[in-house]
């Protein structure tokens, strides 16, 4: 029987919870979520914001914006680690293995997190908004993972 209810399509539906995910940002420039994917599973998610223990950028502001620092540039000014990051590190202390997982994020992933998704195993990363940093797509390319950018 035909009920008539529309059901996303697994892509869609992934993306939809990035953002979900991306409201638990601290980040006054920008709110980002990233989900680990493997066989239709979330396995982790993350967020952008401090590490545990620090103040968030919501409490004590951000030096990056107070120095005009562009996007893509100086991350070693940001207190906040990237949702990407975040979601690598929650499996790793979940001892959960992301090996030939799906990276799905807000965001184009910038180059050092396309980096540790590499090392890290990801196969594909699926998302919507793009970041300034070219070398990412490169790396992923030269590494065989497979990008695509949908927009919700």
């Amino acid at each position: 029987m035909k009920t008539g209810v529309e059901r996303p399509d697994w892509d869609h539906y992934f993306m939809e919870i990035t953002y979900v995910v991306a409201k638990r940002s601290t980040c006054l420039r920008r709110q980002i979520g990233a989900i680990l994917v493997k066989d239709k599973h979330i396995l982790t998610t993350g967020y952008n914001g401090a590490p545990k223990g620090l103040a968030h950028c919501a409490e004590i502001g951000c030096l990056r914006q107070q120095l005009g620092v562009p996007s893509g540039e100086r991350h070693e000014l940001c207190r906040a680690l990237h949702a990407e990051q975040n979601a690598i590190i929650q499996a790793a202390n979940l001892g959960i293995s992301i090996e030939g997982s799906t990276l799905y994020c807000t965001t184009a992933p910038c180059s050092l997190c396309a980096k540790m998704l590499i090392n890290a195993g990801v196969k594909r990363v699926v998302f919507d908004g793009n970041y300034p940093d070219e070398r990412a797509m490169e790396f992923f390319h030269e590494a065989g993972v497979t990008v695509e950018q949908m927009s919700l």
